[in-house]
């Protein structure tokens, strides 16, 4: 919930509750990573700079949630994550990733390097706290 509340523009209103991360988690199909500042899951002696929710489906996984503090954007903690999350979720028998995010969304950088392409989008999806309408864009990256 700490780094969420430092790596979300709170102007997109885009952070989950504790609650929701929680009703996720008692899902079963839902799972948490978290990242020390090499991006590998974190130890107790470490302090985590990332972390991700993912939602396993039929042959995909669904990023629902990606972070990283600021201060270790571009460093690799987030292509790092990506990996960790690829590798994860083909051993959950996932044959792709998808996520969808705000159009403008700085991240999206990240995700297209990684190998995610646009599937489809979603005029108006999102709203902001002060009512803008923002499309929502799906991408997909199938897993090697």
């Amino acid at each position: 919930m700490a780094i969420m509340a430092v790596a979300f523009d709170p102007a997109y209103g885009e952070a989950w509750t504790r609650r929701q991360v929680e009703d996720a988690l008692l899902l079963g199909n839902c799972h948490a990573y978290l990242a020390a500042p090499d991006g590998a899951p974190v130890s107790a002696q470490e302090r985590a700079v990332g972390f991700s929710l993912s939602r396993t489906g039929f042959e995909e996984e669904e990023l629902l949630l990606f972070g990283v503090v600021p201060e270790y954007r571009s460093c690799g903690v987030g292509r790092a994550m990506l990996v960790a999350l690829s590798s994860a979720a083909s051993s959950r028998g996932a044959r792709r990733l998808l996520l969808e995010m705000r159009r403008g969304n700085p991240a999206e950088r990240l995700y297209r390097t990684f190998g995610f392409s646009v599937i489809g989008e979603r005029r108006d999806y999102y709203r902001t706290p002060v009512g803008t309408r923002i499309d929502a864009i799906t991408f997909a990256c199938e897993i090697a």
